[in-house]
């Protein structure tokens, strides 16, 4: 038992970062789920970035209040810059998002679901490099 929770110890960031990285991508893909099952049509191209912006935003602030506390334990109090510079690389990986569901999707017409899961393990391990090196760095 004490070998597991060393090993816990010593990956503890990653390890958290994969639980909250997969809660997060729940929450994304539930609400675009949601949305593209209920309200939005996803063959459409803007109502498929609709639900994308959408699930982008929940999924955000999920993201941003686990990653802070959970993960990287921050402790700044400089909330503006540490704010500002996590929106700012999610922007990013939803800009690479959006391209990737614009090209596979709207271009290509597959499959919307199986493109936005795919999407999304390509936004985790980016969002990861941009929150640990530039976000919460210590």
């Amino acid at each position: 038992m004490q070998k597991i929770i060393d090993l816990f110890n010593k990956y503890r960031e990653i390890i958290m970062y994969l639980i909250f990285g997969v809660l997060t991508t729940l929450v994304s893909l539930l609400s675009y789920y949601l949305l593209t099952s209920t309200i939005l049509n996803p063959e459409s191209a803007i109502q498929l970035q609709i639900a994308n912006i959408l699930s982008w935003i929940l999924s955000v602030a999920f993201a941003y209040i686990t990653n802070r506390k959970y993960v990287f334990d921050s402790k700044s109090n400089n909330y503006i810059h540490e704010i500002t510079s996590f929106v700012g690389g999610r922007v990013l990986t939803l800009l690479m998002d959006m391209l990737i569901m614009f090209i596979f999707v709207t271009v290509l017409k597959f499959n919307d679901k199986l493109f936005k899961l795919i999407s999304q393990a390509i936004v985790i391990v980016a969002n990861y490099i941009i929150s640990k090196v530039y976000v919460f760095k210590k």
